[in-house]
């Protein structure tokens, strides 16, 4: 699977990259099993990069994730994860995280913490869990209200830890482009992670952050590109950015659906290829909870789409004049 090199660093990622917040028990529980399954299905179809996070089942996800790698030779793949909430041992009675979106026993309590010593222990216990030797990409992860300390201090240590090896790349992820346009101008980040902004039914990362970071040569990785279910199934029960659907994103979906098909496309396949076209974007992010869900990622990104249905959504208003289209797939590395 072709590879792309993140901004001015070593670290690259696959095209494809596998989301590991499902193997935390994201909204259901995944057995151990299911979970090993997924990330060798993922791994078998040449996906080479894994994103996670402690914020994914309360370490769940990175301790699975780790698990399920930790056979593998290690310079043959990429492993990001996130830093701004520390988890803490909880000293009330145990019950249920699903209020967090994760069905685990909430044992420890989401902490915020975008200090310096804040990012150096998250990082420090990451490690621990994924029981790796070092972290390729570290992300900010939802700084939206600790915007001061994220630049002021979370960012600056980042740089500090890259300086020192202890990092490849660094960046932030975040589900707005307001704030990762300000990281992309005014820091050094190699990677954002944009997540649902730059989908086939939301396109608001295209007005700023896109092409500055291409000017300014930062990597975006893009997530969401179903927004959160409507893309992969749109139904009348689907979900839009984690909530029920409007009449007018479902009936948009559903015409998006409808072309698709009649040039032979499965939706979901135009929705995980659109954001490759566009110069900034290294790598989509795709979740997978089991093997079958990896493998269908992996066959959606190798589908060949005819260049006929991106100007078929232009011409019926459903994608911007400025929004570039993929190219034909691809296989090789890109430095």
């Amino acid at each position: 699977m072709r590879t792309t090199r993140l901004g001015r660093s070593d670290v690259a990622v696959s095209r494809l990259g596998f989301g590991a917040a499902a193997i935390g028990n994201l909204f259901t529980v995944v057995g151990e099993e299911e979970a090993q399954a997924a990330v060798d299905a993922a791994w078998d179809s040449g996906v080479r990069y894994f994103d996670t996070a402690p914020h994914y089942g309360l370490g769940l996800s990175e301790r699975r994730l780790g698990a399920a790698l930790r056979s593998r030779p290690r310079e043959q793949f990429t492993v990001s994860t996130k830093v701004g909430r520390l988890l803490l041992p909880k000293d009330g009675p145990v019950s249920s995280d699903l209020a967090e979106g994760f069905d685990v026993p909430d044992t420890h309590e989401r902490v915020w913490d975008f200090s310096a010593s804040g990012v150096r222990r998250s990082v420090e216990e990451s490690l621990g869990r994924l029981g790796l030797d070092r972290i390729d990409i570290v992300y900010l992860h939802d700084p939206d209200r600790h915007e001061q300390e994220a630049f002021g201090s979370a960012y600056p240590e980042l740089e500090r830890m890259r300086a020192e090896g202890l990092v490849g790349a660094i960046g932030a992820g975040m589900n707005q482009t307001r704030m990762l346009d300000r990281f992309v101008r005014e820091t050094d980040v190699d990677v954002v992670l944009l997540a649902g902004r730059y989908s086939l039914l939301d396109q608001t990362g295209l007005a700023s952050l896109l092409p500055g970071a291409a000017a300014r040569g930062v990597s975006v990785v893009v997530g969401g590109v179903f927004n959160s279910g409507l893309l992969a199934d749109p139904k009348p029960a689907a979900t839009f950015d984690y909530a029920p659907v409007s009449a007018e994103f479902l009936a948009r979906a559903l015409r998006l659906k409808e072309l698709c098909e009649d040039d032979g496309v499965p939706l979901r396949a135009a929705a995980l290829q659109f954001p490759l076209g566009h110069p900034a974007v290294a790598g989509v992010v795709v979740g997978a909870r089991s093997a079958a869900e990896a493998r269908d990622a992996a066959a959606m990104a190798a589908v060949d789409i005819p260049a006929q249905l991106w100007r078929r959504l232009r011409t019926e208003g459903l994608l911007p004049d400025d929004a570039p289209p993929p190219a034909a797939v691809e296989t090789g590395e890109e430095s």
